[in-house]
């Protein structure tokens, strides 16, 4: 039998739910400030979008048409069918479990605490390196439009980093990506519905400048840029598939925004089907004009790929500075969301105790958490414009496949565990597509080099470290579990027995004094999550 000490006590679902929207500096009677429900399925859809939609499809082409030729059309398919398989998934979980935390509250839930908190650091790696590595693609875009246009562009000691490019260059600093990240901050802080709001309008400005980009690069199609279709073979395709597996990253960040959505659970399905639908629709549309209007030598280390092929092809420049300009506004919405979705994760991660508090402070006039919002960004714009990111694309791939395949472990398991709860949409074709897509994120997985294998291995060994140095020891859960166990009160494994208000009162002791009054009474159930707290008898801890 486990016990609170155990550290894999599972958060029940009703809690997670119960807690939606609180945050540090609540009141005693349960008043204050939370998280504001503003998100349309529009915005919701165009966040997904917004996020995933930018550098990798401006950039992947000089690293995976290398690797696999004109296959690399079949490389999108590939990561798509994996990324697609996983949104699913999500949708199960974010439209059953609508609070902010993603994969790392879904892990909590249904693996325990020390898997939850693992896989919130694989969160944690995937938002900050993406959003930093962003950052600095929009800084190359800037200056590209700027030589584009005015014939001059920022030099190098304000526009790279120290150590960029294999060369050291002593004070330099990449000026134009910390100034977009402390402008991603600004807005983050004035509020979610105004942050949404300017994201849709970047990601249709995107979608449009892509649909452009398709129709003049056809005009220069030749179909004998596809011959020989697979130079490298099934392994070509393979590994470029782990490369573009990059350009999906970012549709897992509409989970991270449930708690500020209408109507959740119905919402968050039909906003990641829609992202799904227009991000593989415009990727597959963009590959094939690539490839069919470009030779595929050229594409070996060419920066600003898509404009050189327009230029190209057009024999102008016109075309290339819309494109370019297009880049440098659009781009900017991907650091945007990226940065909101690293936010709601240390949220949630603060709120259950497993970072400081001050993460979970929601300010009462923008009702955004402005310290997790500024501490944020401030880590993401000392990466941008410090660190040279080139050959980290790979970690934030490993990082997020990981935590997509713990996600649909995820469905399987709550689906066992939880038969009737109230869930907004089912995966279809259950058991079949969780574990599918379990196989394809390891499969991806396994095509990465293995120095990215070693370095997920010391983040996951810092990741223990921080759990046993803290985590652990400030586990709200845990610290409610304790005062139960010390009353004499029978609860389960997942704590969802709580101390009754007298007894909790009649404690005296730290074990009694850790429990918040908020949580001193049972919470009442939603509708529909009368099934949460059924567990066997020999999952109690008497």
């Amino acid at each position: 039998m486990r016990s609170a000490q155990s550290p894999f006590i599972r958060q029940p679902v009703k809690d997670i739910i119960n807690q939606s929207g609180t945050g540090t500096n609540r009141n005693d009677d349960g008043s204050g400030p939370t998280l504001r429900k503003s998100i349309s399925t529009f915005e919701l859809a165009m966040m997904g979008v917004g996020c995933t939609v930018g550098t990798g499809i401006f950039y992947v082409f000089s690293i995976a048409v290398p690797e696999a030729g004109p296959a690399v059309i079949l490389a999108f398919l590939v990561a798509a069918a994996t990324a697609g398989l996983t949104a699913l998934c999500y949708a199960e979980l974010a439209s059953s479990i609508p609070t902010s935390g993603s994969s790392y509250t879904y892990t909590y839930a249904t693996l325990g605490e020390l898997v939850g908190y693992l896989v919130g650091w694989c969160l944690l790696l995937e938002y900050a390196v993406s959003g930093a590595a962003v950052a600095v693609g929009w800084s190359e875009y800037l200056n590209d439009f700027l030589q584009r246009v005015f014939g001059w562009h920022l030099p190098d000691y304000l526009s790279v980093a120290p150590w960029d490019g294999g060369s050291f260059h002593s004070f330099s600093i990449n000026l134009p990506a910390v100034v977009l990240v402390t402008i991603c901050c600004f807005l983050l802080m004035a509020g979610t519905r105004e942050s949404a709001r300017a994201n849709a309008v970047m990601v249709l400005l995107k979608l449009g400048v892509l649909l452009m980009f398709s129709v003049v690069a056809f005009t220069g199609f030749q179909s004998g840029n596809y011959h020989p279709f697979a130079p490298m073979g099934v392994a070509g395709v393979g590994a470029a598939a782990g490369s573009v597996f990059f350009s999906f990253i970012g549709l897992d960040v509409i989970s991270t925004a449930s708690e500020e959505v209408k109507d959740p659970h119905r919402t968050i399905p039909r906003a990641l089907v829609i992202a799904l639908v227009v991000v593989t629709g415009i990727y597959m549309l963009v590959a094939v004009a690539a490839v069919g209007a470009q030779e595929q030598s050229l594409f070996q280390h060419q920066k600003a790929g898509l404009s050189q092929i327009l230029e190209h092809v057009s024999g102008s420049g016109t075309f290339s500075i819309i494109l370019s300009a297009a880049a440098v506004i659009s781009i900017f919405s991907i650091t945007l969301v990226t940065i909101f979705g690293q936010t709601r994760v240390l949220f949630a991660m603060s709120r259950d105790g497993m970072i400081p508090k001050g993460f979970a402070y929601i300010s009462p006039r923008t009702r955004t958490p402005v310290i997790n919002t500024a501490i944020t960004c401030l880590v993401v714009g000392l990466l941008a414009g410090f660190l040279p990111l080139d050959y980290l694309s790979d970690m934030v791939s490993i990082g997020t496949l990981t935590a997509f395949a713990v996600v649909s472990l995820g469905v399987i398991i709550l689906r066992r565990r939880n038969p009737t709860m109230q869930r907004g949409f089912r995966v279809p074709l259950y058991p079949a597509t969780p574990i599918i897509s379990i196989i394809a994120c390891l499969y991806l997985i396994s095509q990465l080099h293995p120095i990215t294998w070693a370095t997920l291995a010391v983040w996951m060994l810092i990741a223990c470290l921080t759990y046993v140095g803290y985590g652990y020891r400030h586990s709200s859960l845990r610290m409610r579990l304790l005062a139960a166990e010390a009353a004499g009160v029978e609860v389960d494994v997942n704590g969802s027995s709580a101390i009754p208000a007298e007894s909790a009162s009649a404690q005296s002791g730290p074990a009694a004094q850790s429990v918040p009054a908020a949580q001193s009474s049972q919470p009442s159930e939603p509708a529909g999550l009368q099934a949460d707290t059924s567990l066997p008898t020999n999952d109690r801890v008497e």
